[in-house]
């Protein structure tokens, strides 16, 4: 099979379609960020990355050091992008986790913090993610199985930002066993990580027993639980905007009398957007039905309102209600 004769990396069409609609990141003299685990999935995109943007693509490659063939996969990174000529970073990081956060949550800040620094110092203006269609798919199911709300049921977004960066998901279309089908046939190497088989671990029993049953019930089922998760993403955006609405008739932090004039519903949406953008923190379903009936009742001057949520609390200070984070 002569080059004109191989497959195309099923990455080139997705890679183009995102760029198409975040035009924005397609930028002529701009540097392109990978994340390169070294896994299938950043491995085809990384290539298709380099094909599209030659000689302008940083391979970004994290080391968590949290199990043994940690150092294997650092090893696989280097040597391929040696052989391609590929520039490559790496930074090792240490995901300790605090009080009441799991370790897989740690790993996974770290892991955007330093991409995102790598990504600056390199100078990048996006930095790229191979998560693709089965990964989008598991995180809607684990989702729905923790009774989320829209921003879980959302699942992942094409394009946000943290740490300063912007991050794209250009492969969120895309079944895994088409980029590995793709990698195989080319003969390009890639490793596989062991902890993505311990079903210790809730998203690997969803990979490993319902993913199979959902696709015995309902072959193609992954583009179908993409459209769910974006119809979730656009009623989220729409829900937002009404917030943003509603706190500027509130005022910020929101006076209580001013919130007692909109619907329950309304009251919730605009506290749940106060408090995860300007405090950082998300009420559960009980905190903020508590903290409704509080600001329902509050109807005297001497009305008492102290809630916990999250790690510090939603108080009553003069007319207005506060978040106070522990000291």
């Amino acid at each position: 099979m002569n080059a004109c004769d191989a497959p195309a990396n099923p990455c080139d069409q997705a890679l183009a379609a995102w760029c198409a609609r975040w035009s924005s990141v397609d930028l002529p003299l701009d540097t392109v960020a990978v994340a390169y685990s070294g896994g299938a999935d950043s491995t085809a995109l990384l290539l298709a990355a380099q094909r599209r943007w030659p000689d302008r693509v940083v391979a970004l490659h994290v080391n968590h050091g949290l199990q043994a063939a940690a150092d294997a996969f650092e090893s696989h990174a280097r040597s391929f992008c040696a052989e391609r000529g590929m520039a490559l970073r790496v930074e090792r990081v240490q995901a300790m986790h605090t009080s009441g956060q799991s370790p897989e949550d740690a790993a996974r800040q770290a892991r955007y913090a330093s991409l995102a620094r790598m990504a600056t110092d390199a100078g990048a203006s996006c930095t790229l993610l191979g998560q693709h269609a089965d990964d989008q798919a598991e995180t809607l199911l684990l989702a729905l199985s923790r009774g989320a709300g829209l921003p879980g049921l959302s699942a992942m977004a094409a394009r946000f930002e943290r740490h300063g960066m912007v991050f794209g998901r250009p492969l969120l279309a895309l079944p895994a066993t088409e980029l590995r089908a793709w990698l195989l046939s080319q003969g390009h190497g890639f490793v596989d990580d062991p902890s993505n088989s311990d079903q210790r671990f809730t998203r690997n029993r969803i990979r490993a027993l319902l993913m199979p049953a959902w696709e015995a019930c309902f072959p193609g089922f992954r583009p179908m639980l993409a459209r769910s998760a974006a119809h979730a993403a656009q009623a989220q955006r729409l829900l937002d905007e009404l917030a943003v609405l509603d706190l500027a008739g509130t005022g910020t932090p929101p006076a209580i009398a001013a919130l007692q004039r909109l619907s329950r519903d309304r009251q919730a949406n605009a506290l749940r957007h106060w408090l995860r953008d300007s405090e950082g923190v998300a009420a559960s379903a009980a905190q903020m039905d508590e903290l409704l009936d509080q600001v329902a009742a509050c109807t005297t001057r001497g009305h008492r309102i102290h809630l916990k949520v999250a790690a510090g609390y939603v108080a009553r200070e003069g007319e207005c209600l506060n978040y106070r984070a522990p000291i």
